[in-house]
């Protein structure tokens, strides 16, 4: 705009052509621009200050500026005004300057417009000088004078009003007026104008009328009506700020140190602010104390709060005592003088009692939280308050039924909060007010009540369906504000209440509605958040935590029920402390369990549910460590607590879905450790144990009705577990955990293993690995019980969807499965016996059939899925499904059990008989009692017989299709266990004693190509790897496994008779094994009794092999699965008495090693060995188990080997050794056979003829080898080996492992050394591969002896000469066998050998090989591809080996075995063992010689390991089973032995050393070159031997 510059130069100059009509034209356009009101008035201000300074400067005249002027004063109402404001500002700036000009120049242009502006306003604003000048007053002094006086006048002059002292006729009148009886028609109004004229008429002060006006109200608080409004309009009359000043000076005058403001003061303020004639902000700064002050006070409390805690947490000595509390009691007297009066609580009780409630909010807004609450009267107040709002709603949906109530009278006060009649009211105010009161709720219990009964109408309200989809929202909004108000009112309300246990039901009674995920919650906040929110909640704290400690203090069993009612006092207001302390406790004494499970029988139902979240705290504790410092075994805290859990939710009425879908969560998470609390729950709940200690009577019962399980089955007597596994069960069914407990647990079985297992001790991986198990057994037991045939069938799924889709292990999945079927097929039977009544038996059999097909068909097709198709050539789905769904119930009546329980219950009968003290009708229900169990007993087991009759109608019809043995018998076999027996003869000791009766079962159904003989040859030849796979528990159930199998196999044994009947003619025990469609016709090719016994003694020899082999490894794992195995089969094993030496000897070892470094281990060992001893008795000897003599020369059943090369299967039956091994290649398998007869009649019979036939091609250039060799060591040792051999060799104890003789010669040691040094060389190979090697040899070896059937007579010749032969020879032989098979492309599993079920790859062998350096082991025929390469390295050990034999000529052989032609068959016998012995002895002599060169320590270490039983053997009067190889010579040493020990058994191996020496001297250059490195090793080895022979003995 242009008046924002100066008026442009222009407009000046032409001003009277332009100028004058463009400066009204730009006032005019400014007078009417109105939007911008302000902006316009400063630029017509500038315009004409811009025209007025031009005359001031001269630029234009003042009369053209006047005439201007004039025109511009219309264009607005105030332009006089502006223009005088002009005026005033160019007064200031003229009189400032010294040109005189300008300040005329202002003076005339004033004196021109004197008609413009009028006198009064330039009078008001120039200056009195220039008023002077104009002419418009006479004297500026006196002006001055004037202006001063009437203001003094004005503003500083009192009226001179009467003040009460002077003249009180007035007041007296006033105080007549308003202390009149109001009740009548008088008005406000009317007293209003009587005031009125009484001040005009006296003169009366107003502000003192005012004050009396406000004294007499105070007097008159009932009469609201008329004096507020009274006030109200005398008000007009002063200044607003007046009345606030008149209550202030009131305040003031009580605020002296001992003044007490009375409560109607506050009420009249608490009224006027309610009706807002005063504003709290002007009252509140006069009160009392300071906001200052009072946080201070607030800080200090907190302080104190600490201080107190400190104090009680602190352990204060006796001495100390006194003086602390002579202290306490001064500061207590000093704290009792009166706090000064704080007017700004009383005012605000004041408000909270007319119901002002936001003026009340805005003072507690001012303090500290809850501090304003602290204070009882306030919490009254407001508490009233609250009653008041929400009574209308409280009457309608929170009056309990049948209870009256006491109505709360509304307030009169129309300014007073809303009452609330819907939930939605209670948002707007209650739920706000509440949250001012916090803890101090606690106050008002009546209130507390009501506000929980209001929640829990309000939550059945929520829960129920019928909401619209906004409804749903708003409802959702306010049950989140009800937690709120939970968490914090209610419950720290409750813990602020003494012990009031009605309170803490109430709550419950809300609480029940939420779920525990929201009720844990709110634990979780008071538990861990609310206790230091509050000075006072602080407070509570300590001191239950000091209470709690004294009552745990004294708490034993004998005063449970004092202390119990101590805790329930305790805990009814604060649960969460005290079970924090209780638990810490527990966790650190177990002993404390009992007594504390005990004395919480006081509790409220809100207490066990915070219990419940205590707990499950507690095992969530992230701090500690769930295993022990040395990592192999659980936490003790963590197995109390579980212990704990168990007993306390079984006892008392606590909600589990909580602690199950934690465990479940931690399952989830991979973490398994807490199973262990779910396992105990189950245990305690529902009574079912899991337990690896039964006995066999228990087993027994657990194999019967449910009757009989609980009477006889297990450990503790279970009574009145119907409600807790009712609870348990409906916990499970109702948050859908169930299925998804077993699912995780069978998936973490393994999970143990390769997830969590990790870096944890192998021990405590087994350890967990069996609690998974266990606890997996356990609940599904529970669930199989408890469930009903609906729950159960609608919550377990499909087989096939179980392990596809759930990954459920095959075991596990038909456990969960089996109840299932079982359920199924009964109510499949009961509908078809309904539905025709047929009660013949047949008839029933029948239906029973039809239903098992009609529910097992389903299932017959899903398992196919499972495994492979080639599975399904061996073995038919249904026979998988039969054996997997079927239990001990389904196969044996155990009658023993049944009666045994019975008696019981008669004793027990007669006992109360004859009880004199017993009152009669006790007796007379006892009686009954017992009676009717009886017939439950009864009853059971009749029904149990028809079950098992109509299951065994139901086998022999479906056995013909069971086993298709497409491929082979032998194939079939190890299906069979593969996939059957071993997963679940590990899975429980009920399915342990099953699989062995299933087995039996199937042998005794007749079962085509089922090769009875054949599976337990399998089960008992190779036990090793089984054993050494087995955790703990495994290893436990696999025992009673092997002892129920070696329980039949021993009653076969027994008796001929028995034999016969059960075995003889029955197509398991036929020899030929080829034949598929055979049923056992030809009773020569059944297995006779006697050979029969012989396999027997194989198996026990076996077994012994194996508990030696795994006692030697010095492997935690091994050792102590083999001796849990060996005391589960000590009643059937060992029956003979050089095995049960051999063992013995072990055993003794071992616990003398153990003692100070695995106790565990010393324990089991001491254990066994003590068990064993006392067995000794029963032990006879060898020629007693089974018949040593041979029988007719002509006898078909030729020569039986006890060799350890497993060769126990008698001649009959090794034509079927060889068939045993079709399990891979027929056709190598015959050739096998063929060249195997040649090898062995060659090699005994025509010694004569050269040794090239041995081999049947496939060894040819190693025998041509041999053979020289063998002629150029003949002289050498020829004359050594003939004493040996000579003497008859019939000492029993050979059968036992070479391991423990005393007289291992040194030489052969050595020569061992050099096998395995190559070896070693060649190929990293472990012992266990080369032992398997040797296995095989010994094994092949056996067979081919086995298989020339035809030509006994030769045989028992070569038997003789083999006798007089030097192992040697056996050992060529076997050599070449084991190449032979190799060769032929397999490695053919052999008669004695069991495939492993637990195949071990050569890489974890070569791992583990320094730690089984030391072991002789046997190795599993399980790998061909190592056995093929330590194969080829054998070829050249074998030989060389024999060069340092050196044998006696083949002449002289034959010539002997003419001679002996006649001798026993008990010579042939020690032969073999000598075989197995020397066998033996060369790999441990392979380990020695190898160490020796590459170790000389480890040597020494592993010879004494190896010669730990010769020092002991020599001692015990060398009754090793490997004593004999050499039967001769040992028998005259074991007789020597007794008197000279350990010299003797030297000096002979000195003297084989130098044999050996001075043989090997004798060898052509042809044989030096091949062998040359192996003698030098060899002599080497030999004197090293001697060297270390001490030392290796003291290691041992």
């Amino acid at each position: 705009m242009a008046a924002a510059g100066a008026l442009p130069a222009e407009w000046i100059k032409n001003w009277e052509k332009s100028g004058k009509s463009e400066f009204l034209q730009l006032c005019r356009t400014l007078s009417e621009n109105k939007s911008h009101e302000n902006v316009t008035f400063r630029d017509i201000q500038q315009a004409l200050y811009e025209l007025a300074n031009h005359v001031v400067k001269g630029n234009l005249k003042h009369d053209q500026a006047s005439n201007v002027l004039s025109d511009v004063i219309e264009f607005r109402d105030d332009m006089s005004s502006i223009l005088a404001d002009v005026f005033c500002i160019l007064d200031i700036e003229t009189s400032c300057l010294e040109e005189k000009s300008k300040r005329d120049h202002f003076t005339q242009l004033v004196l021109a417009c004197l008609y413009l502006v009028s006198d009064t306003v330039l009078k008001e604003r120039l200056d009195p000088e220039t008023l002077e000048s104009l002419g418009l007053i006479k004297q500026s002094q006196q002006f001055n004078q004037k202006s001063v006086k009437i203001k003094t006048k004005l503003f500083y002059k009192q009226q001179k009003f009467n003040l009460l002292r002077e003249e009180n006729e007035g007041y007296a009148k006033l105080i007549a007026e308003l202390g009149q009886d109001l009740s009548g028609n008088i008005t406000s109004d009317l007293i209003l104008e009587n005031i009125k004229s009484l001040i005009g008429c006296f003169n009366l002060d107003p502000n003192r009328v005012l004050d009396i006006i406000l004294e007499v109200y105070e007097c008159r608080p009932e009469y609201d009506e008329f004096f507020v409004p009274l006030i109200e309009s005398y008000m007009y009359m002063c200044e607003p700020q007046t009345l606030c000043h008149i209550l202030g000076f009131k305040f003031k005058f009580y605020q002296e140190p001992n003044g007490e403001t009375p409560s109607s003061l506050y009420r009249v303020a608490a009224v006027l602010l309610q009706h807002n004639l005063i504003d709290l902000e002007d009252l509140y700064v006069h009160l009392l104390p300071v906001d200052n002050a009072i946080l201070e006070e607030h800080k200090r409390e907190i302080v104190e709060a600490k201080q107190i805690v400190r104090k009680l947490t602190m352990v204060v000595l006796s001495s100390e005592k006194t003086e602390e509390k002579e202290k306490e009691k001064d500061k207590e007297e000093e704290k009792t003088e009166k706090p000064p009066d704080n007017q700004k609580l009383g005012l605000l009780e004041a408000l909270l009692k007319v119901g002002d409630w936001q003026h009340s909010q805005s003072i507690m807004d001012q303090m500290p939280p809850f501090y304003a609450t602290s204070h009882k009267p306030i919490a009254i107040a407001l508490c009233h308050l609250v009653h008041v709002t929400i009574e209308p709603l409280y009457r309608r949906v929170g009056v309990p039924k049948g209870a009256k109530g006491s109505p709360i009278s509304n307030l009169q006060n129309k300014r007073a909060p809303k009452q609330a009649e819907s939930f939605e009211d209670l948002r707007k105010e209650v739920f706000n007010m509440l949250c001012y009161l916090g803890p101090h709720l606690s106050h008002d219990p009546i209130l507390f009540a009501k506000v929980v009964r209001l929640g829990k109408a309000f939550m059945k309200e929520f829960q129920s369906d019928g909401n619209k989809q906004e409804d749903k929202e708003r409802m959702e909004i306010l049950f989140s504000c009800l937690l709120n108000i939970t968490d914090q009112v209610l419950l720290p309300s409750l813990t602020l209440m003494d012990c009031n246990a009605c309170m803490s039901e109430e709550l419950w009674g809300m609480f029940k509605t939420f779920p525990y995920q929201y009720r844990y919650r709110l634990y979780g906040q008071w538990k861990n958040e609310t206790y230091n929110s509050h000075p006072l909640l602080v407070k509570v704290k300590a001191q239950t935590i000091d209470r709690a400690k004294y009552i745990m203090k004294r708490l034993t069993k004998e005063n449970v029920k004092p202390s119990g009612r101590q805790i329930g006092k305790l805990s009814h207001s604060n649960p969460t402390i005290l079970f924090d302390y209780i638990l810490s406790q527990i966790q650190k004494y177990d002993n404390l369990i009992t007594p504390v499970v005990d004395s919480l029988k006081y509790l409220t139902s809100l207490n066990y549910d915070v219990l419940a979240y205590c707990i499950i705290e507690a095992l969530a504790n992230p701090e500690k460590e769930r295993m022990k410092h040395d990592d192999t075994t659980i936490s003790s805290w963590l197995q109390s607590l579980a212990s704990f859990c168990g007993a306390v939710f079984r006892k008392y009425p606590i909600e589990l879905a909580g602690l199950l879908q934690y465990v479940a969560n931690q399952l989830k998470a991979g973490k398994s450790f807490d199973l262990l609390i779910l396992k105990e729950v189950v245990q305690k709940m529902a009574g079912i144990e899991i337990t690896e200690e039964m006995t066999m009577e228990q087993l027994e019962a657990m194999t019967g009705g449910e009757q009989l399980k609980a009477e006889g089955g297990y450990f503790g007597q279970i009574r009145n577990t119907k409600k807790s596994s009712q609870r348990l069960k409906d916990a499970l069914l109702d948050h859908d955990l169930a299925l998804p407990l077993c699912l995780l647990m069978a998936q973490q079985r393994n999970g143990v293993i390769f997830q969590e297992g990790g870096e944890k001790h192998l021990k405590l991986v087994g350890k967990l690995y069996d609690q998974c198990h266990d606890t997996l057994v356990q609940f599904g037991g529970f669930l199989a019980s408890n469930l009903s045939t609906e729950d159960y069938i609608k919550r377990v799924p499909s087989i096939d969807v179980l392990c596809n889709e759930f990954h459920t292990p095959h075991d596990a999945a038909f456990f969960l499965s089996r109840p299932m079927y079982a359920h199924h097929i009964s109510s499949k039977y009961d509908e078809l016996k309904k539905a025709e009544k047929g009660n013949k038996q047949q008839h029933k059999v029948h239906k029973y059939i039809t239903s098992c097909e009609l529910v097992m068909a389903p299932v017959h097709d899903a398992v196919i899925s499972l495994h492979l198709p080639k599975v399904w050539d061996d073995i038919s789905p249904q026979f998988y499904a039969t054996f997997w769904s079927l239990t001990m119930y389904d196969l044996a009546v155990p009658h023993n059990s049944y009666d045994r329980e019975v008696n019981k219950l008669k004793v027990q009968m007669k006992a109360i008989d004859d009880n004199q003290e017993m009152p009669p009708n006790k007796k007379k229900k006892e009686k009954e009692r017992c009676t009717a169990l009886q017939d439950k007993l009864l009853e059971e087991e009749k029904k149990q017989l028809e079950h098992v009759q109509r299951v065994l109608q139901r086998l022999k019809l479906e056995k013909d299709n069971w086993l298709l043995a497409k491929s082979t018998k032998n194939e079939t076999i190890t299906k069979f266990l593969q996939l059957c027996i071993f997963p679940r003869c590990i899975f429980s000791a009920i399915d342990a004693v099953y699989c062995a009766h299933f087995v039996e079962l199937v042998h005794q159904q007749k079962t085509p190509n089922f090769s009875t003989l054949l599976c337990y040859d399998r089960v008992f030849s190779d036990i090793i790897y089984t054993v050494a796979s087995c955790t703990e528990n495994e290893a436990s159930r696999y025992g009673r496994f092997l002892c129920c199998m070696l329980e039949t196999v021993t009653r076969w044994h027994s008796d001929r008779n028995i034999y016969e009947k059960e075995c003889g003619n029955y197509p398991g025990f036929l020899t030929i094994l080829r034949a598929t469609g055979f049923d056992g016709g030809n009773k020569a090719d059944q297995l006779d009794y006697e050979n029969f016994r012989h396999v027997v003694h194989k198996w026990h020899y076996k077994l012994t092999k194996a508990s030696v082999h795994c006692l030697e490894t010095g492997e935690y794992t091994h050792i102590r699965n083999i001796l849990i195995v060996l005391t589960k089969i000590l009643p059937w094993y060992p029956k003979v008495l050089n095995l049960g030496q051999a063992l013995e000897r072990r055993v003794h070892k071992i616990c003398q090693e153990e003692k100070e470094k695995r106790p565990d281990l010393y324990a089991l060992a001491m254990g066994y060995s003590g068990q064993l001893k006392s067995r000794k008795p029963y032990m006879v000897p060898e020629n007693e188990f089974h018949h040593k003599d041979p029988p007719a020369r002509n006898a078909v059943a030729a020569t039986v080997q006890n060799g350890p090369g497993g060769g126990g299967l008698p001649a009959s039956l090794t034509i079927n050794a060889a068939k045993l091994e079709e399990s891979t290649a027929e056709e190598t398998d015959k050739l096998k056979e063929k060249s195997q007869g040649a090898v062995k009649v060659i090699n005994k019979a025509a010694s004569a003829t050269p040794k090239v036939t041995t081999s049947n091609g496939n060894s040819a250039s190693n025998s041509k080898i041999i053979k020289e060799k063998d002629e150029k060591e003949k002289s050498g040792k020829e004359k050594d080996k003939e004493k040996k051999e000579k003497t008859p060799a019939a000492i029993p104890e050979a059968k036992a492992l070479g391991k423990d003789g005393k007289d291992k010669p040194k030489e052969e040691r050595a020569n061992k050394d050099d096998k395995t040094r190559e070896t070693k060389e060649k190929t990293p190979k472990s012992d266990k591969e080369k032992e398997k090697v040797k296995k095989e040899e010994k094994t092949s070896k056996d067979e081919k002896s086995k298989t020339v059937v035809t030509n006994a007579e030769i045989k028992s010749a070569a038997e003789k000469e083999r006798e007089k032969e030097p192992s040697r020879e056996r050992d060529v032989a076997k050599d070449m066998k084991s190449k032979e098979n190799i060769k032929g492309g397999e490695k053919l599993p052999v008669a004695g050998s069991l495939k492993s079920p637990v195949p071990r790859s050569e890489t974890s062998e070569s791992e583990r090989e320094q730690k089984r350096r030391k072991v002789d082991t046997h190795s599993s025929p399980s790998h061909s591809s190592t056995v093929k390469e330590s194969l080829s390295e054998l070829k050249d050990s074998s030989a060389k080996h024999y060069i340092n034999h050196t044998t006696p000529a083949l002449s002289k052989s034959k010539e002997r075995e003419v001679e002996k032609k006649d001798l026993d068959k008990s010579r042939e016998r020690s032969r073999e063992r000598e075989k197995k012995d020397e066998k033996d002895r060369k790999d441990r002599k392979r380990d020695h010689s190898n160490s020796d060169r590459e170790v000389p320590q480890d040597s020494t270490k592993r010879r004494k390991e190896e010669n730990g039983t010769t020092g002991s053997s020599k001692h015990s009067k060398s009754e090793s089973p490997s004593d004999s190889p050499r039967s001769n010579e040992k028998e005259k040493e074991k007789n020597k032995s007794k008197s000279s020990g350990k010299e003797k058994g030297d000096s002979i191996k000195t003297e084989k050393m130098e044999k050996s020496s001075s043989g090997s001297k004798k060898e052509s250059r042809h044989d030096k070159e091949k062998t040359e490195k192996k003698e030098k090793r060899d002599s080497t080895g030999g004197k090293e031997e001697k060297k270390h022979h001490k030392s290796s003995d003291k290691h041992r």
